[in-house]
Order: C-alpha cells, then structure tokens, then sequence
C-alpha cells in the first residue's frame, strides 16, 4: 500500500535515516519504537506530507486516505466540540449540500427533453450513488459514541473547544480522526492526554478499525494490545520484526547479543590488523603485507552497536525519612468550585509504606484531592498528614521551578547526596540525558526533557511520602522501567496518578477509583481492579436487563388478552425467532471451536510470527464478536415475543 525506499533523511550532516526501506500493507498495526531522537517521530511527518526525506522515495496511492495526530499542534478557536467533530464528516455535507442544490435545480427546469436536463439527472443519480457509497447513516450517533469513548459527556457537546485544556482539545482532534475512518492512521503518542477507560476503549476501536496503523507510543501495555508488528528504529537502520512488542523484545535481546559478539569480533580484527600496519610500517619485505591490510582496513564496512543501555540500571535512593504510621488520612472531604461539586465527603487512610495509584476519567477530582493533600487549595472536611511526612510532588508545573541557568548536571548534582553523586551521569543517562546532554543549559530544554529533569530531581530528595501525577508522559520505556524500579525500592509511600496500566502492574497494592464524586477503594493490583470493573459493568447490564424485562411484564399485565388470529400470528413469530437463535448458537459454537485450535496453533513459534494466521484469527474473532452481538438481540426479541403471549 505504502511504499519506502531508500530513504535517507539528514540533519547538519548526520543521517537520522540512511537508506531505509519497507512497506506498510492493508489493515497492518505497526509499533514503530526506538530511543527518543531515533526518528520516530519525523518518519510519521514524511508519511503525512509534512515534511521531505533528504532522498529516496516514498509512494503513497493518490486514493489514499491519510489522517495523522502529531504530539503538538495548533487547535482551531471558535467552534463547540460538537461542531468541530461534525467537520470529519465534511465531505458528506458537502455532497448533501450538492444534491440538495441539483434537485432544486431540477424542481425549477421544465426543459424536460434537453440534453442539459439529462446531463443534470445523470449529475445527480451519481452524487445519490456516491453518497450511499460513502454513508448517508446517521453520522452524529457516530460522532456520539467515539466522543464519549474518548471522555466526553453528552454536556460536554456544545461547550466552546477554547474552555478545554490541551491535552481534552487533543481527544477533540483524535476523535475527528477516528470519525473519518482513514486507510492509514498516523499517531504520535495518542494516550499521552487519556485515562484508563479511554484508553481501553481506544484500543477496541483500532483493533476493530480496519485501518493500517502506523503508532508512536510509550505505553508498553496499549502498543501490546493494538500492534502485531514492530519497527525499532537504530542508529538510521530499521529493524523490521513480525510480531507485537513483548516479543520483539526477547527477539531484539537475542539480535543484540549477536551485534555485539559481531562487533567485538570486528574491533579485535581491527585492532590486530593495525598492529600488524604498525609493527611492519618500515620493513621493506613486508610493504606489500602492510598496504593490503590498509586496503582492507579502508574497504571495512565498520559495524554499529547502539551499546548505550541503561534498562538494568539499579538506582538505590536515599532511605526515606521515617514517618507516622498513617501518612495521610482523610475524613468527609467535600470540595466544590462554586456550585460545582467535585469530591463529596469522601474518606480514606494510606498507611505508611502502602504504593497506591489515583485512577479514573480525567476531572474526576484525582488532582483536585492531589491540591488538598498539598494544601494548595481549600476544602470542608478533615485532612491529616502523619507524623514527620515529608512530602516529594511532581507535576507538570515543577518542571517550570527549574533554574534556567544551571545545567542538566548541576541541577541534579545540587540535590545529590552521598554514594549517589558518583552516578550522576549514569543516572542523566538512563533518563535520556547522556553525553553532551548533560551540559545543557536547562533554559533551552523542551517541555517534555525540563519534566524528566523535575523527576530525576525529586526522586533524590530526601522525602518519604512521594505523589506523582502522570510522570510517565514523557519518558520512553527504558526510562519508565528505570523509574518503576526506582520507586519499589522506595521504603516511603507513595501516591501515583496514572493511566499507565503496565507502568501501574506490579507497583501499586492498592487502588482508589474517583467517580461521581465518590472515591472507592479496591485493593489489589491494577489488573485486579480492572477484572473488578469489568465484573461490575457486567452486573449493570443484568441489573438493566431485569429492570426492562419487569417493565415489559407490567406493561403486557396491564394490556387485553390477544384475539386468537393475534396469538396465532404471534406462535409463527416466536417459532421463527426460535430457529434464527438456534441457527445463530451453532454459527457461534463452530466459530468457538475454530478460535480454540487457532489458540493452541498460537502457542507454536511459527503460528505466533505469523501476520496473515494472526490477521486471519482477528478477523475469526471479530466475526464471532459480531456474531454473539447478533444472538444477543435475537434473544431479547425472542424474550419480547414470549412476553407478550404470556
């Protein structure tokens, strides 16, 4: 479908690219993954036209669609949410506008005979054709659902997109994406701005989308979940692997044990061969030796190993000063902005050394209970911090505390203390500031390195109770893998706000879930609490199916008695019901069965590097899916028909 070849990309000199090439297919989920700086982000510019490779080509089909979400952008002022989602569907309002015309104008012609008249019919039975081609559905239902996907409520719709912060005008942006369902989708860290419920749910759509995926992400657990092939990017050569993220991981482990054995082969060679170049430079009898190991030292294509890897850095923090038993306790907290009420007389307790995590919809009031606990706003209520509890906060402001003046290396070395300040650059390193890059200045940092910074900084601080608000928006996977290890071995508490589910999996025990004003503890995993919810909306469902199946009995309680000719009709209603159920049950049954030899096709090697049996046994699923959707409304129109017989 796209084709890339040769492409080379250089900035002053240095290739980013150098003469890369592969394809993206129909339908493909591709992870493309590298260090920050690896190019990631400019190979998906050059997919979306917006910026030029220094040679080689790119071939995109002219028919193709192409939408493409950047990290940063410019939002349009104006309009309500609801109007700026309605402009995915231009095309098709445009077109209705266009038809709407056309049959006006033919309304007001009475040259029936003419040729321009049949020209005009012909005009628009096409645009009629192409409008039932394209979707004449229904599409605010459409713009509906994707938007409440993403977090939005219905109240939401026609607010000014101006009273939204950035990361909600970014959903805006990403759901207009969604709504044009494009063959490609080019997206550049999409969950950056998500909580966890948006995130699952984007994660379904994509899946189901049937559009090629092109993703930038540092989610581990959303890239596993959405992509079946992976691309890293190294050292301007790609590396192309058949097979999601998890797996890509043990197969680049075991490629990169084998570039470095290639590599040290190739160093003791070169090195041999100077020493020989050295050792015989002046001996006559050995001029001819000498100028053909210079040759071949000359004509070596000279090996590359990105041999920087910090991923099993160990980072042992000052021991957190010793607090009260209860860090923080809460009793009938109530906070409200005016007449809007955001946590209604909530309580709870952590306990000294818990690890527990902040989660729910963003606006919810995690930051908002996050401001009280830092008494940077006020509340009714009883709020206590422990004993002795030394508080360490990152959020998005403390990169902006930072001394411009000092570099990346004295900011941190002026918070070290102890063993730690040998490591410092160890530590810089492993958080994407190594070499050179510890000799910035930090005024000229970007947004996202000044945040890395702020973190880095904190977790040397001499605290015991830590609460981090989404710390891992800016950091590559190296660098959150680096900084979860770091906080297990923290012997304080800790507070973490997130919607990183891998990030979260294995740190926190317990879970405190905000919603309708309420805060609800669940303890346990991230995971744990999430089977629990899926549990939980399943009961809502049963508690609605009761609830509408009551309602039918007292409606039909309340009706006549059916005439004879009505129950009759109705019995050749039901039998027919009946056989559509048990036609759809055995479709589902076989459709079972073959996913469950697929499964077990799934656990050998070369099913799992499969694409095509993998893209083939995600498709079985989809059919099944909409299979059982299909069964299930059978079944409530078979329970309606036996209800009003009975």
């Amino acid at each position: 479908m796209i084709s890339v070849e040769q492409l080379t990309v250089e900035f002053g000199g240095s290739p980013l690219f150098d003469e890369i090439s592969f394809l993206l297919n129909p339908k493909e989920r591709i992870a493309l993954v590298g260090k920050n700086g690896a190019g990631k982000t400019t190979l998906l510019k050059i997919f979306a036209g917006k910026q030029s490779p220094t040679s080689g080509r790119i071939t995109i089909p002219k028919d193709l669609t192409i939408g493409y979400l950047p990290q940063h952008m410019i939002h349009n002022e104006g309009t309500t949410v609801m109007q700026e989602a309605e402009k995915a569907f231009e095309h098709i309002t445009t077109l209705q506008t266009e038809i709407e015309r056309l049959t006006q104008e033919l309304s007001d012609r009475t040259d029936y005979d003419s040729e321009a008249y049949h020209l005009l019919i012909e005009k628009l039975t096409h645009a009629n054709e192409h409008l039932q081609i394209i979707g004449n559905g229904n599409f605010y239902g459409e713009i509906e659902k994707t938007l409440m996907g993403l977090g939005f409520l219905r109240t939401d719709f026609e607010r000014q997109c101006s009273e939204f912060s950035g990361g909600w005008r970014m959903r805006i942006e990403l759901a207009k994406i969604l709504l044009q369902r494009p063959d490609v989708l080019l997206l550049d860290e999409p969950t950056n701005h998500l909580d966890i419920e948006s995130i699952q749910w984007l994660e379904n759509f994509l899946i189901t989308s049937g559009s090629a995926i092109l993703l930038v992400s540092h989610d581990r657990a959303f890239i596993d979940a959405v992509t079946t092939r992976t691309i890293e990017i190294s050292l301007g050569k790609i590396y192309d692997y058949n097979v999601n993220y998890s797996k890509y991981i043990e197969l680049r482990r075991e490629r990169h044990e084998q570039q470095v054995r290639a590599y040290e082969n190739q160093q003791k060679m070169i090195q041999d061969t100077e020493d020989f170049i050295e050792r015989f430079r002046y001996k006559a009898t050995k001029a001819v030796q000498v100028q053909s190991r210079i040759k071949q030292l000359d004509k070596l294509e000279r090996l590359e190993v990105d041999m920087e890897d910090n991923s099993r850095l160990s980072l042992k923090f000052p021991p957190a000063v010793h607090s009260g038993i209860i860090p923080v306790e809460i009793e009938h907290l109530t906070k409200a902005y005016g007449d809007y009420v955001v946590l209604d007389n909530i309580g709870l307790i952590i306990n000294r050394g818990e690890k527990v995590a902040f989660v729910g919809k963003n606006g919810e009031g995690k930051s908002t209970l996050v401001k009280c606990i830092m008494s940077e706003i006020e509340y009714s209520g009883k709020l206590k911090l422990g004993h002795n509890v030394k508080i360490g906060y990152f959020a998005q402001n403390q990169a902006s505390l930072l001394d411009e003046n000092r570099t990346v290396f004295e900011t941190i070395d002026q918070v070290a203390v102890g063993d730690i300040r040998t490591k410092i650059r160890d530590i810089l390193g492993a958080f994407m500031f190594g070499g050179e890059a510890s000799d910035k200045k930090v005024k000229v940092l970007s947004g996202g390195e000044r945040s890395r910074l702020a973190m880095i900084r904190l977790l040397l601080e001499p605290v015991n109770l830590l609460i981090l608000d989404e710390p891992t928006n800016h950091l590559d996977m190296r660098s959150k893998d680096v900084l979860k290890e770091a906080i297990k071995a923290f012997d304080g508490t800790v507070i973490v706000v997130s919607h990183d589910r891998e990030f979260l999996d294995g740190l926190v025990n317990k879970v405190y879930e905000f919603g309708n004003k309420k805060v609800r503890e669940h303890l346990g995993g991230i995971y744990d609490f999430l089977q629990y919810k899926k549990m939980d909306s399943l009961r809502e469902l049963e508690a609605v199916a009761v609830e509408k199946a009551v309602s039918i009995a007292e409606k039909q309680a309340s009706e006549n008695k059916l005439s004879y000719e009505a129950r009759k009709e109705l019995n050749r209603k039901i039998r027919k019901a009946e056989k559509d159920v048990e036609e759809a049950e055995k479709v589902i049954s076989a459709y079972e069965s073959e996913l469950s030899e697929m499964n077990q096709k799934l656990e050998l090697p070369e099913f799992a590097s499969d694409s095509d049996f993998i893209m083939l046994y995600q498709k079985k699923q989809r059919e099944l899916e909409q299979k059982m959707y299909e069964w299930e409304i059978l079944s409530e129109e078979l329970d309606t028909l036996k209800a009003e017989l009975n």
